[in-house]
């Protein structure tokens, strides 16, 4: 069976405008319960560390954001908190890849 090459280039260009992989939030949600990020985050408001809203707005639009929320998930740098002081931050509870780019991009997206 023969393809024209006008179908064969618009199925090219529908598959390219599909969006990346959602983000599986409630994966996420737990991954941050898991983890213990509860304790000092939240979505929407500040607690012992920023709100997930105020990290996304932190990152939106630079091109190494998804790279630096990763490190600072997956890497336990010092972190520097709103009283001054600087603290250890703990590692999410997944060497898993994918789970951790979906945490990040769920972050990301608040």
């Amino acid at each position: 069976m023969k393809v024209s090459p006008l179908l064969a280039a618009a199925v090219a260009s529908f598959a390219f405008s599909l969006p990346a992989a959602a983000v599986d939030a409630d994966a996420a949600l737990k991954l941050t319960k898991d983890s213990g990020c509860t304790k000092c985050h939240a979505v929407d408001k500040d607690k012992k560390g920023p709100a997930y809203k105020k990290t996304a707005a932190k990152y939106k639009g630079k091109a190494d954001g998804e790279a630096k929320v990763t490190d600072i998930l997956t890497k336990s740098p010092k972190v520097k908190m709103d009283d001054g002081s600087e603290e250890e931050h703990k590692a999410v509870a997944t060497k898993d890849p994918a789970q951790v780019k979906n945490l990040v991009q769920w972050i990301l997206a608040q």
